[in-house]
C-alpha cells in the first residue's frame, strides 16, 4: 500500500528508501523532539534571577553548591542536576543551549505548535511536508537508501512529504519480524511487485533498505551481550542509532520522539517528575554521544519541544503551556560552553502576556545556521526549508564551526 505522501506502507512500520549510488559525504543531523513542552527554565535555569525563585516556591532548582542546586554553566544560567551526565559535553565545548527559543506563533496547543515546529512555517496550517524532508531534498550529492531514518512506530510530520525515509520501530520491537518477513508472504509480494513500475520499484527498494538496517542489528545483537537485547529506554534507542551511523555513514537525518514532558501536576524540582525524564534522556544522549565514536565529529544534534511553560508554578505543583523555551544543540561541529540567544529577562513586564518566557529568537534561526555552517546549504536552499523565515537576527552567530 502506498501513503498519500509516497512512503510504502509494509506494516504498521514504515520502511522506505531510495536506493541510489551512495553519498560521500558524512555530516548529519539528528533531530531529538520532546513532546509535551518541557519546563526549558527548570532545564537551563536563570539561578541569579530572584523573579525565578519568587515565582517558583516548590519547584525551582536551587542555586549552585547547595543540595540538589544547578549546575554551573555560565554563572548566570545552570543545568538541572539531573543532567549532569551533559556536563562533559558542555566542559568540552561541543554542547549549548538557545535559551528564549521558540515559536513566534502564540498558540498553546499541543497539536497546532507540534504542527508549526514540525512543518517549518508557524501560523500556515497549509504546508504538506516536514521542515527535514525538505533538507533531505535539497542536500546536495546522491543519495542512499538509509540516508534519513526516523525512530518510531510511524513516520513523523517532521519528515512527511515527496523524500522517502526509512521508519524503524522503538526497543524492542525494532528486532520483531514483520508479517512481511514470513517467506510465504514475502515471495507473495515479490511476485506482486516485480514489474517496472514506480510502485513495484519504490517495493524493492523498501524491502533493501530494511534488510540493509536488520542485517546491521543483527551484526549488532551478535557482538554485543551475547545477543541479549538492552534495557528498555532512551538510552538503548539512541545506542541502537549511534551504531547504525557507524556502520552506515550515508545516514544523513536521524529523528525521534519522546513523550511526557506535560508536567501541570507534580512537576517537582532537582526530584520529581520531570527530574525522572531528564535523567535518562541526558544520560542517553550522553551515551549517544560517546558510541558514535569518531562520527561525533560530524554529527549535530538538536533537541526542540514545541512550547515552554509558565514562568509561575500553579496550584497543582506543576506548570501550565507557556511559550519561549530552550534548544539544545549538541555536536563535534558545535562552538559550546555557551547559552546563545538574546535573555529577556523574568520581571513582569518582560515576560510574554505578563506569564511566560518570551520568545526573542524564532526556532528555525539555529536550525538555520546548523544547515548553513554543518550541512553546507546555502540561503536559496534554507528558504526551501523555511519559507517565510526571518533574516534579520544574529542570535546563534558561530554557534557552528565552519
Amino acid at each position: 500500500m502506498l501513503s498519500a505522501s509516497g512512503i510504502l506502507l509494509l506494516s504498521p512500520n514504515a520502511w522506505a528508501a531510495r536506493a541510489l549510488e551512495g553519498d560521500s559525504s558524512r555530516k548529519r543531523i539528528v533531530v531529538i523532539f520532546l513532546r509535551g513542552a518541557v519546563d526549558g527554565l527548570n532545564v537551563v535555569v536563570p539561578h541569579c534571577e530572584p523573579d525565578y525563585y519568587e515565582a517558583r516556591p516548590a519547584i525551582a532548582i536551587g542555586q549552585r553548591g547547595g543540595e540538589g542546586g544547578v549546575l554551573n554553566l555560565d554563572g548566570f544560567f545552570g543545568l538541572h542536576p539531573a543532567l549532569a551526565p551533559m556536563m562533559p559535553r558542555w566542559n568540552d565545548g561541543t554542547l549549548a543551549f538557545v535559551h528564549a527559543c521558540g515559536s513566534p506563533d502564540p498558540t498553546r496547543s499541543h497539536f497546532d505548535a507540534q504542527d508549526y515546529m514540525e512543518s517549518g512555517t508557524p501560523g500556515v496550517k497549509s504546508t504538506n511536508d516536514g521542515w527535514l524532508n525538505r533538507t533531505l531534498a535539497v542536500m546536495p550529492g546522491s543519495h542512499s537508501a538509509t540516508e534519513a531514518l526516523s525512530l518510531g512506530p510511524t513516520v513523523p510530520r517532521i519528515l512527511a512529504g515527496r523524500m522517502a525515509v526509512a521508519n524503524m520501530p522503538l526497543g524492542r520491537a525494532a528486532e520483531r519480524p514483520m508479517p512481511l518477513d514470513r517467506p510465504i508472504v514475502e515471495a507473495s509480494f515479490d511476485r506482486m511487485y516485480e514489474g517496472g513500475d514506480a510502485l513495484s520499484r519504490t517495493y524493492r527498494q523498501g524491502r533493501e533498505a530494511r534488510a540493509h538496517l536488520m542485517s546491521e542489528l543483527a551484526q549488532d545483537m551478535k557482538e554485543a551481550n551475547g545477543g541479549a537485547p538492552g534495557p528498555q529506554g532512551f538510552s538503548d534507542d539512541a545506542d541502537r542509532l549511534a551504531m547504525l551511523i557507524r556502520r552506515d555513514p550515508t545516514i544523513r537525518i536521524g529523528f525521534l520522539a519522546l513523550g511526557g514532558w506535560d508536567t501541570h501536576v507534580n512537576q517537582g524540582g532537582a526530584s520529581g517528575q520531570l527530574a525522572g525524564h531528564l535523567k535518562p534522556l541526558g544520560e542517553g544522549l550522553a551515551h549517544f554521544a560517546d558510541a558514535l565514536g569518531p562520527a561525533y565529529g560530524d554529527t549535530v544534534v538538536i533537541v526542540i519541544s514545541e512550547f515552554g511553560r509558565t514562568m509561575h508554578q500553579n496550584g497543582n505543583g506543576g506548570t501550565d503551556h507557556g511559550h519561549g523555551n530552550v534548544m539544545w544543540v549538541m555536536g563535534g561541529p558545535v562552538r559550546g560552553r555557551k547559552v546563545y540567544g538574546a535573555w529577556p529577562g523574568l520581571s513582569n513586564q518582560q515576560l510574554y502576556q505578563e506569564r511566560d518566557l518570551a520568545v526573542t529568537t524564532d526556532f528555525r534561526e539555529p536550525i538555520a545556521t546548523v544547515l548553513r555552517g554543518h550541512m553546507g546549504l546555502g540561503e536559496a536552499q534554507i528558504d526551501r526549508v523555511f519559507p517565510g523565515r526571518p533574516r534579520s537576527s544574529t542570535h546563534t552567530a558561530g554557534l557552528i564551526s565552519v
